[in-house]
């Protein structure tokens, strides 16, 4: 079961030592597929499939008709499409607000200057699958990439082992305006989205969480493509007063701790009747789990109660965890919103479960894991676009800053660049 420790204590400095993916181990079996995929296309790409997920497919088979995407809608129920379009909805206007427009900037001495923000030409969102279906997942990267104006969204997804992608999944790709579904998974997919195949054409881009193979090979093919971010296990930290309920508490951290064995959900209090509580109910609300052997392996390996000797110790402690999801179960959780200085996702009060972001709420759940909050950002419609540099100098610009420009150019020892210059302004003289 879970163990109360202090911000001293070296489980927790290990903690943060070892929270994100050791990718080293995997990659030399990662840049073997990613290779031959590369080399071999559809046949490797089927063949790896075959023999490491048990699907027999071939080329031919790699697309999801639009007819079978039609027969989904048949498979879900009114009550989860219903459900499906709300969180739709509330995604598309949350990321409609962060779209930005193309701009130009008219100088005094003629000259404009500006910036072209344009959507990328195509974009492939990698979606896990097999014996699970992540609906919200596909809705959480299409939209955005289609509020872009991305007119390319390439959906991989690993099917079951006949073959056949999850109806839940198809309805959602439909619903968020996926153009293009492939039955394809692993590091196999990603390299055939970064380098492409005769069925599947190459994309600019990869978006989308995956186990570490995707992620070892996400990192590999970078360059070839973007891509996101580097996603690890993903994490909760809850900071709480004597104002919490100890059974929100648990159950949000136990919501946590259900995804897999290497999750962390941590509680950081100065309250020590909540952290003792807490324990309790973490015990109660376990025995009622169906996963609960996977959240009490996450509870006794990767998760902590942290007791502090204040608020604001507590914070930093979040801080220095820099968590993918934050939790504020505080009596003022405004108040203390500005200490918060590397998070994925901020939840305020006592009534803002990390589920609710994870579903319905707006805000992208593909989130920086592992500390990684420090420098990224959740998934975006900025993510999808490319921003290109506008210059237009006027004979008049070029006069007044020619000179300087010259001379920055001659002390980097490039002399075509300055002659550049010069040959216009000799021009301006003869006139």
């Amino acid at each position: 079961m879970i163990q109360t420790i202090t911000p001293a204590d070296e489980r927790f400095a290990t903690l943060l030592r070892g929270r994100a993916f050791d990718l080293e181990k995997v990659t030399a079996t990662v840049t073997e597929i990613v290779n031959a995929v590369k080399k071999g296309g559809d046949q490797d790409l089927c063949a790896i499939t075959a023999r490491l997920d048990g699907v027999a497919l071939e080329p031919a088979n790699l697309p999801v008709s639009a007819e079978e995407i039609k027969q989904a809608y048949g498979l879900v129920s009114e009550e989860f499409l219903t459900a499906l379009r709300r969180a739709a909805e509330n995604i598309l206007r949350y990321h409609r607000r962060q779209l930005k427009n193309s701009w130009l900037d008219p100088q005094p001495n003629g000259a404009v200057l500006g910036q072209l923000i344009t959507p990328l030409r195509r974009v492939g969102i990698y979606v896990p699958g097999g014996k699970a279906s992540y609906p919200s997942s596909v809705l959480m990267n299409a939209i955005p990439a289609a509020v872009a104006g991305v007119p390319e969204i390439v959906m991989v997804t690993p099917p079951a082992r006949n073959g056949a992608v999850n109806p839940h999944t198809l309805v959602a790709a439909a619903e968020a305006g996926v153009t293009e579904i492939y039955r394809i998974g692993g590091a196999q997919a990603v390299a055939a989205l970064a380098y492409g195949t005769a069925t599947i054409p190459k994309v600019d881009k990869i978006t989308g969480p995956g186990n570490i193979y995707v992620t070892a090979a996400k990192r590999m093919v970078y360059g070839a493509v973007d891509i996101d971010m580097l996603a690890g296990p993903s994490e909760v930290l809850i900071v709480a007063d004597d104002t919490a309920r100890a059974d929100f508490v648990a159950a949000d951290m136990l919501a946590q701790a259900e995804h897999d064995e290497m999750a962390s959900a941590i509680l950081v209090t100065p309250a020590p009747s909540l952290a003792e509580a807490v324990g309790k109910e973490l015990a109660v609300q376990l025995e009622q789990l169906e996963r609960r052997s996977v959240a009490a392996a996450s509870l006794a390996g990767k998760s902590f109660i942290v007791l502090t000797a204040s608020l604001e110790e507590a914070f930093t402690v979040a801080n220095r965890f820099a968590p993918e999801h934050l939790e504020l179960m505080v009596a003022e959780p405004y108040r203390w919103l500005g200490r918060v200085t590397a998070a994925g996702a901020v939840f305020l009060g006592h009534y803002s479960p990390e589920a609710v972001g994870d579903y319905i709420a707006g805000p992208n759940h593909i989130l920086p894991t592992g500390g990684t909050a420090r420098f990224f950002s959740p998934l975006n419609v900025d993510v999808f676009t490319k921003k290109t540099s506008l210059i237009d100098y006027s004979r008049q610009a070029l006069r007044e800053e020619g000179e300087q420009a010259m001379t920055i150019a001659a002390t980097e020892g490039l002399g075509a660049h300055l002659a550049s210059i010069k040959i216009r302004l000799a021009g301006e003289e003869e006139d």
